[in-house]
C-alpha cells in the first residue's frame, strides 16, 4: 500500500511539472536575448541563430565576416568601438603604431548547460563488470562557460570560451576555443574578399559540422575515436578528430562563402603541450550549391519568404583529410632496449553532406581512419616489426525539423566499426559495432533560453551473467533533459 502511494505521489509530481512546462511554452513571445553581439547590436539571438548555438545563413556570413555585419555594419552598430588611434596614424604608418579598436561594449557572454538523466536499470552483472550507474542523476554535467569574442578594427577578430565549472563543486573545466584571426589577407594582391584568412591560436579544426557548439546533448561518437592497438600492436594514437588544436589555420571564402577552403598545421596533440617534433596537417573543402529560384532571394544573405527571412534552399558538398606522424619512444622508454623512435603515420578522411530547405535540415558524414602499426618483442635483443594496420570507420546522419520557430524536433544517428575496440575488450555491441539512435527536441522558451530532450538507444552491450557465466546484452538506453541559457 505504501509502494503504491509513493508511487502514485511520483506520478503526480512529473505531471505537476510537465504542466508547468507546457504553460511556460504556450505564453511564448517573441523577445531579444542579450549575449555579446545582442548587446552591441541590439538585436534578437535568432539574427544570427535559428537554434543557438547553430548558425543561420545570416549567422554564418556574420562570422565569416570578422564578427561584422556582411553589408552596412556601421550603419547597424548601436555600441560604437573605441577607437585605438586617429586617423593620422594609420597615414603615417610604418612611422606610428597602427591605429586599431577595441569594443565599446563589454564583449562578454555566458551560457551554462544543467541536464536531467534517467539511466535504464543495470542488471547485477552489468554492475560488476563496469559499475554502478544511478538511474537518475540531475543537472549533469552543471556547465558554466564564460564566451568572449569580438572585432578589433576592419579585418581583426577574437574568440575565447572557457568552461570555468564542470560538474559539481566548481570542479575546474577546460579552454575551449581562443584565437585571433585576420580576414581578408589577400586583398592587397587582388583576390576576392576573404578569399584568405589566417587564424591562430587554439580552436576546433574547420570541421564540417561542429562538436564544440553543437545543439546535441550527446556528441558525435565518430569524432571522438581514438586508435589504440592494444594487444595488437604499437599504436597508441590520443588524436581526437572533434577536439580543439593548437595551431595555424589559412583558409578563405570566397564566392559569398559558398566555397570554403582551409588548411592547419597543428601540434597534433589536442590541447595538450606538443609530444613530439613533427606537426599534423588538415585540409577542408566544401563547396554550397545555392537552388533557390528567385535570383533576388539567391543572391541575398538570406532568402525571404512570406514569413520573413529564412535559410537558403542549398546542398553542401565537402571533403576533409588530416595526417599526422605519431612518434612513440623519444626517450627509449616506452620500448626498452629500443634505441630508435617508432614512427607511425596516420590519417582521417571522409566527406560530408547538408542539404536545407524551408524548415529541414538533412546532413551526414563519413570518414575512416588509418594508423601504421608494429609488433614489438623485447629480446633480447629487443626488435620491432611492421603489423596490420589499426582502422575504423563509420560517421553520422541526422534531420533537424522547425515545426515552429522555437519549437524543433532533431534525430542523429551515430556508428562506429573499429576492430580494436573489440580485441581489445572495450564496450561493443552484439553486431560488432558501435550504434545509437538520438531522437530529441528543442525547445526555445526565450530567444536566449531552452528546453531540451534526446532519448539515447544504443545496440546491446556483452556482459557476463554472474550467475550462469554466460555472455549477455544490455543497453545502456539514457534519457536526457534539461535547460540551455545564455545571457
Amino acid at each position: 500500500m505504501k509502494r503504491r502511494v509513493l508511487n502514485t505521489s511520483i506520478v503526480a509530481s512529473v505531471t505537476a511539472i510537465v504542466v508547468v512546462l507546457w504553460v511556460m511554452l504556450a505564453s511564448v513571445p517573441k523577445t531579444s536575448a542579450i549575449p555579446a553581439f545582442s548587446r552591441k547590436y541590439q538585436t534578437s539571438c535568432t539574427t544570427c541563430h535559428n537554434n543557438y548555438p547553430e548558425l543561420n545563413d545570416f549567422g554564418e556570413a556574420f562570422k565569416k565576416n570578422g564578427f561584422k555585419f556582411p553589408k552596412d555594419d556601421e550603419v547597424f552598430v548601436k555600441e560604437p568601438p573605441v577607437l585605438l588611434g586617429s586617423k593620422a596614424q594609420k597615414e603615417a604608418f610604418p612611422g606610428a603604431v597602427y591605429p586599431g579598436e577595441i569594443p565599446g561594449y563589454l564583449p562578454i557572454a555566458f551560457r551554462y548547460e544543467g541536464n536531467f538523466t534517467v539511466n535504464r536499470k543495470q542488471p547485477p552483472g552489468v554492475i560488476a563488470q563496469n559499475g554502478f550507474a544511478p538511474r537518475t542523476d540531475l543537472f549533469a554535467p552543471n556547465t558554466f562557460t564564460i564566451i568572449s569574442a569580438g572585432s578589433f578594427g576592419q579585418n581583426l577578430s577574437f574568440w575565447i570560451d572557457d568552461d570555468i565549472s564542470v560538474g559539481a563543486a566548481n570542479a575546474n573545466g577546460g579552454m575551449g576555443d581562443g584565437w585571433l584571426k585576420y580576414n581578408d589577407l589577400g586583398h592587397g594582391i587582388g583576390l576576392p574578399k576573404n578569399a584568405l584568412n589566417v587564424r591562430f591560436g587554439q580552436f576546433e579544426l574547420d570541421l564540417p559540422f561542429t562538436q564544440a557548439k553543437t545543439i546535441y546533448l550527446s556528441p558525435f561518437d565518430i569524432y571522438n575515436e581514438a586508435n589504440v592497438a592494444g594487444a595488437l600492436g604499437t599504436a597508441n594514437n590520443p588524436v581526437i578528430f572533434g577536439a580543439p588544436q593548437r595551431g595555424i589555420e589559412f583558409g578563405g571564402t570566397p564566392n559569398n562563402g559558398n566555397f570554403n577552403w582551409s588548411v592547419a598545421v597543428t601540434n597534433g596533440s589536442n590541447v595538450g603541450t606538443a609530444a613530439r617534433s613533427s606537426k599534423d596537417v588538415y585540409v577542408r573543402l566544401s563547396q554550397k550549391f545555392n537552388l533557390e529560384r528567385d535570383p533576388e532571394s539567391r543572391n541575398a544573405i538570406q532568402a525571404a519568404g512570406p514569413t520573413g527571412p529564412r535559410d537558403h534552399t542549398s546542398i553542401r558538398l565537402g571533403f576533409f583529410y588530416y595526417y599526422g606522424k605519431n612518434q612513440q619512444n623519444q626517450d627509449g622508454k616506452t620500448f626498452p632496449g629500443l634505441l630508435a623512435t617508432v614512427e607511425e603515420p596516420f590519417y582521417r578522411v571522409g566527406g560530408d553532406l547538408r542539404f536545407k530547405y524551408r524548415k529541414m535540415e538533412l546532413f551526414g558524414l563519413g570518414m575512416f581512419g588509418h594508423d601504421d602499426n608494429h609488433l614489438f618483442t623485447a629480446g633480447p635483443p629487443a626488435t620491432i616489426a611492421f603489423a596490420p594496420a589499426v582502422k575504423f570507420s563509420g560517421g553520422f546522419a541526422g534531420a533537424n525539423y522547425w515545426f515552429y520557430p522555437w519549437l524543433i524536433g532533431t534525430f542523429h544517428y551515430d556508428a562506429v566499426n573499429s576492430h580494436s575496440d573489440f580485441l581489445n575488450g572495450t564496450p561493443a555491441s552484439q553486431y560488432h559495432t558501435r550504434n545509437r539512435f538520438s531522437p530529441g527536441f528543442q525547445v526555445l522558451v526565450r530567444a536566449n533560453i531552452k528546453v531540451v530532450g534526446e532519448y539515447q538507444y544504443t545496440f546491446g552491450h556483452p556482459y557476463t551473467d554472474p550467475v550462469t557465466g554466460n555472455t549477455l546484452f544490455f543497453r545502456p538506453n539514457t534519457f536526457q533533459t534539461g535547460i540551455d541559457y545564455v545571457f
